[in-house]
């Protein structure tokens, strides 16, 4: 499954009336230029992780960053990570499910 039919599919089934009246899942462009992805998992099976920042800088131009905090799911990443970005939230939720 493509990771944006996946994200469309977890969205759908997060939806509850309320979660989605709020922050839910916001992606924006940064200036430099890259990606901020930030998605409330405070109704999900993963709202209890915390995770410290992480970055990982190869060059200006290959970067990401993740962090959990507050029940929410932030990572940052350059132009080319959108794609990679959202397929580690998929991982996180599909680990921690399948558990």
């Amino acid at each position: 499954m493509e990771i944006l039919d996946w994200i469309q599919q977890w969205f759908k089934s997060s939806c509850d009336g309320e979660w989605e009246q709020g922050q839910g899942i916001q992606i924006i462009t940064l200036d430099n230029p890259g990606w901020e992805i930030e998605i409330d998992i405070s109704k999900t099976s993963v709202a209890f992780l915390d995770l410290k920042w992480i970055l990982n800088e190869k060059s200006k131009q290959d970067w990401y960053g993740i962090k959990i905090e507050n029940q929410k799911f932030y990572a940052v990443g350059d132009a080319t990570k959108l794609t990679f970005l959202l397929g580690l939230f998929k991982e996180m939720i599909e680990k921690i499910e399948n558990e």
